[in-house]
Parts: C-alpha cells; structure tokens; sequence
C-alpha cells in the first residue's frame, strides 16, 4: 500500500486531479447508472449503427487521451463500489470532451464462458478508443461483437 501511496505522490499535479476527479466521476456515474436510463447516459453523444471513422488526433491528444484513460483505470481500482467497464468509459468520455478531444466508444457483446447473470449468457463490455488506440477498456475487446458506438466531437458533453 505505501508503494502505491508513493506512485501518487510522484505524479505531477495535474494527473493528481484528474485522479481524484475520476474517483468522484466514477462514483457519480455508477449511481447514475442505477438510476437513470442509458438515453439519459448518452445524451450528447452521437449514437452509430455502424462504428464510426476514428477522427485524428494530434500527437499531443493522443497522448493526453492515453493518460486519461491509465488515470481512470487506475481510480477504478480504489472504489468502494463497482466500477466496471461502462462507468469507466463513461468518465473517460466526460474527460476528454472537456478537453477538447475527440472519440468514440462502443458496446459489444458475446456469449460467454465468464460467470454471468444474465440468463441468456450474454457478457457486456465497452471501450473507448481515440484515434486509432483504444484508451480504455482494450482487454478483450476483439472478442465482442459491437451493438452500438457512439461519439463526439469533443465539445463539453
């Protein structure tokens, strides 16, 4: 624990906050889940039936979109309450249209061999991607079959 307490520490400021803030986002964001509909969820995003083309980035979002993504996945780890994928991509998204960065995400499903409860065996994923690289939520995903994507152009949403 205290190495990890030091890793934080050694972090320059910025990718503190936005640790801290993913924490809290991720919290947020699980109790909407809970609560409120998906549409709700997604309302400033542009919804795809198709996956749509990855909008380039400069090398210096890029970046900042691949730290975002570590930052959230790591604040994940630390909540008290279920963080998964989708409330994971969720912060990610929120992120980095703040930021003025571009994106997009999607949902997939398969049929699983992991434990499930759904009773049709369907296991769910999401992940996010900016540019060509997936940011968030990579483990894996080639085995899901996309149901939706979304986007945005990275305005506030």
């Amino acid at each position: 624990m205290m190495r990890k307490v030091q890793q934080f520490l050694a972090m320059p400021g910025w990718q503190k906050r936005v640790f801290i803030q993913a924490w809290c986002l991720l919290g947020w964001v699980r109790l909407a889940i809970l609560t409120t509909s998906f549409k709700h969820l997604a309302r400033n995003l542009e919804h795809h039936k198709q996956p749509p083309p990855a909008v380039p980035l400069s090398e210096g979002q890029q970046r900042m979109a691949h730290i975002i993504g570590r930052l959230v996945a790591s604040a994940a780890k630390y909540t008290p309450w279920d963080s998964l994928c989708l409330a994971q991509v969720l912060v990610v998204q929120r992120l980095l249209a703040r930021r003025g960065i571009a994106g997009q995400f999607y949902l997939g499903v398969r049929r699983g061999c992991e434990a499930t409860d759904d009773p049709t065996g369907l296991f769910a994923h999401a992940w996010l991607q900016c540019g060509p690289y997936i940011v968030n939520g990579a483990a894996g995903h080639e085995a899901f079959t996309v149901v939706s994507a979304f986007s945005w152009r990275g305005a506030h949403g």
